[in-house]
This record gives C-alpha cells, structure tokens and sequence, in this order.
C-alpha cells in the first residue's frame, strides 16, 4: 500500500506539502497540486484517516466488483459470496461495475485500497490489465484474465459449451448458431465459443457465430437478434447466457416461429432464478456455491500469506438441465 512519503518522492515535494494538499491547507500553487495528484493516481493513493489509524490490522472488509448484480447470475454469486463470507466473519463492500465503465471501476478500486479492504474478489472486466497488477490488496479473479499471479475461478466453459453444441445437434439439429459476448485475449469465457466450435468441426458443420458485447444495451440486443430471425432462422441457437436466450424464445415467439419445431435454443448459467422462472429453458448450470467457496478459499490462504503460491486458473465441473426441453418434452 502506498505512503504519504511515496506520492512526495514521486511528486518531488515534502511530505508537508502533500499532507497540505490533501487538507487544501495553506498557499500552494496549481502546478504543485497538479503533480501532487497526478502522483496519488498513478501509485492508486488514497488518504483514509481511518485506514491509517488501523496500522497493518485487518479491517475484516472484502470488496466485491463485479458488472450488473441486476443480472441474475451475478446477482446470485454475489449473494452466495456474501453469506459466505458473513459466516467467515467479514462484511462486503460491493462495487457494482458497470459493463463499459472504466473511470467507474477504477474509482471503487482506489476507494477499496483508501479503506484497506483485507482482499478483493473482482469479476468485473473495464480495466486494463496493468491497472489490476497494481493493487496491493490480495485479489482473486471470476472468469477473467487481470494477471500472472492473479488466479482465476471458474467453471469448465469448454466443457460446457460442449455439452450446449451436442445436446443441440442431438435433436436432429445442423445449422446451429451461437451468440456470445465479446472474446478478449485470455479470458475463460472465450472456451464457450471454441467448444462450440471445436464441436462443429468435428461434426463437418459449419459455425456461425454473432458476437453481442455484454455491455449491449437491451433494446439494441433485442433489434440485433430480432434482424437475425427475420433475415434467417436455424435450427438450434446455443446463447453463453441465459438472459440472452431467453430473449431469442421471446423473440422467436414475436415472429411465429415455433419452438422447439423449428428452434432449439440453450443457454448457460442455470441460476435458480431461470430455473424456477423460465423452466422450458434448456441450459448449463455453473455450480455457484462451490465457485464462491473455492474463492474465498484462494482468498483467505492470500490473506494470511500474500507469496501463497496458487496456480493460475481453477476450473470447476458444470451440468445440463433440462436438455429433454429441446425436444418438447
């Protein structure tokens, strides 16, 4: 965690003069303010008077970032995470980081660290991967790539996108299609579309794949999909969430096409909420309670030993549900 004594080496001033610049005491020049808070944002400084007064002891506060809670899985996962940690004995600090958001996460990162949260668990992905190396706090991953030493849980989306493709072409179908979000370079969730793939080459059928960013507004997820069912409609569509497969039934219903008869469609995810609410969905289920779990398992051994050494990536078993659903059963 960085000093008082850091951003002034780094702004070239006193240490007086940052205190000063910090309490807006006394005459002080613009230029100096200036380099006293450029210096403060690069080393991710924030003054907490409390934070201070701790002095090295656990605040028993962990920060949560994760995109949309609104959505049902995350929604879930952040409150299966904490329960957890409520019986762990911390309490949560949750930054909700709305997809595309950068400025947005990069502010709750610096507030975490300004009030010395014990560890963070960050699912959220607007930030450059440089920026998340520099937190000092101990950190676990969900589902994304933020660095060598940063582990990442998740489940098994190869697998899972697997079991998606071939329960589709089970029912006859071949011309299935896949909707995803956006694939960036080393991220878990870029498996649920090379299952889909590697299993339609397998098969000798040809893939097509229609990328909609998860950051996509509704309406214009919603136009998007409806121009593809006007303009064509396969047989089955696998969609690398639910929410987005749910809204591919809705729509098909808008245009008289008849499900299952003439589109299977499967998701991923599997929360309580689509299983209880929506249950003619086929889809994967991710084992939320044991991703949380495994998670704050990483998390604890960081806490008590920041060199824990812990591998890279964890990935943990999924399951279909309800696949007969693709048959009208």
């Amino acid at each position: 965690m960085a000093k008082l004594s850091d951003v002034a080496a780094l702004a070239g001033v006193s240490v007086t003069t940052v205190s000063r610049v910090i309490n807006n005491y006394g005459s002080l020049s613009e230029k100096t303010k200036q380099k006293v808070f450029a210096a403060m944002r690069d080393l991710n400084y924030q003054p907490n008077s409390l934070a201070r007064s701790l002095q090295g002891k656990q605040t028993k506060l962990i920060g949560l970032i994760f995109p949309g809670v609104s959505h049902p899985f995350f929604g879930e996962l952040v409150q299966d995470l904490e329960d957890q940690l409520f019986k762990h004995g911390y309490r949560v600090i949750l930054c909700n980081a709305s997809a595309g958001d950068a400025e947005k996460e990069r502010d709750y990162v610096r507030m975490l660290q300004a009030n010395q949260v014990d560890g963070i668990i960050a699912g959220a992905h607007n930030m450059p991967v440089p920026e998340y190396q520099k937190i000092n706090a101990p950190l676990i991953s969900f589902d994304r790539y933020l660095g060598d030493n940063i582990p990442i849980v998740s489940s098994d989306n190869y697998a899972g996108a697997r079991l998606a493709t071939s329960a589709l072409l089970d029912t006859g179908a071949r011309d299935v299609w896949v909707l995803t979000g956006a694939n960036r370079p080393g991220n878990p969730t870029n498996d649920r579309l090379r299952g889909y793939q590697d299993v339609m080459a397998e098969k000798g059928l040809t893939p097509h794949a229609v990328e909609i960013p998860f950051s996509t507004a509704p309406e214009v997820k919603w136009a998007t999909i409806k121009r593809m069912l006007s303009s064509h409609v396969p047989e089955g569509v696998f969609a690398t969430d639910d929410m987005t497969a749910i809204m591919v039934m809705q729509i098909a219903r808008t245009l008289g096409i008849q499900i299952p008869q003439q589109l299977r469609v499967i998701g991923y995810d599997g929360t309580v909420l689509t299983r209880n609410y929506y249950p003619e969905l086929a889809t994967i289920v991710q084992p939320i309670t044991a991703i949380s779990s495994l998670m704050i398992d990483l998390l604890m051994q960081r806490i008590k030993d920041a060199d824990a050494q812990l591998e890279a990536r964890y990935v943990l078993p999924v399951r279909p549900y309800a696949a007969r659903s693709l048959l009208g059963e």
